[in-house]
């Protein structure tokens, strides 16, 4: 909104005029500029927010809810929205023709995304020398595992060795509970422990 006489965006608002129409709101601007104190007049358009499809994850379950949205916004996934089930994670948005990863909310059909208000989820995996005893367990999601932790779950302790996250595995450093995958360790022969996830088992699979 620069000025049309000197070119300087530095304005005083003399008066503010909304006109809603259908799908718009047209605001009506009576400017003065700060440098040269020419009054003029500016209009600015601007599409109402819509109502857009959103699923929401939550482990097993998906819940099916509506978000308002500008219809020019850009998503991404991996951007995070304010929804009336708490903040979720855009995981895949779906247009006409097929989920991608970045488009226009006006071409967007639904909007999938995962909770970010539950605990974390995420495998646990001890290798027993050919049989692999695995468990998943929930915590916080800034719960922090390091390579090398030792852990205690069920009946077994373990050095953690190997992490897997959203992005990648890592045999180096640590990773938050949120974005961990799952866990692989191998059992040691003492009982001395960082942590006990025992209490935080959710499910066990039988050895294979």
């Amino acid at each position: 909104m620069a000025c049309p006489v000197c070119g300087s965006d530095d304005a005083i608002v003399l008066k503010n005029k909304v006109i809603n129409a259908k799908n718009k709101d047209i605001r009506e601007l009576l400017l003065k500029c700060g440098e040269c104190s020419s009054v003029y007049k500016e209009r600015l358009t601007q599409e109402k927010p819509r109502e857009f499809r959103l699923l929401i994850s939550e482990h097993e379950n998906t819940h099916k809810t509506q978000i308002d949205l500008f219809p020019d916004e850009t998503l991404h996934v991996g951007d995070y929205l304010m929804s009336d089930l708490g903040k979720v994670k855009i995981t895949a948005l779906e247009t006409d023709e097929r989920r991608v990863d970045k488009s226009i909310a006006h071409k967007v059909k639904a909007i999938w995304a995962s909770s970010e208000e539950i605990p974390a989820r995420f495998g646990v995996s001890i290798d027993l020398h050919g049989k692999v005893a695995s468990f998943k367990v929930e915590t916080d999601r800034d719960f922090k595992i390091s390579v090398s932790d030792i852990i205690k779950i069920d009946k077994y302790t373990a050095r953690v060795h190997v992490i897997k996250t959203e992005e990648r595995k890592t045999t180096k450093g640590f990773a938050k509970a949120n974005v961990i995958k799952r866990v692989y360790a191998k059992p040691v022969k003492f009982n001395n422990y960082d942590y006990d996830l025992t209490k935080f088992i959710v499910a066990f699979k039988p050895l294979e």
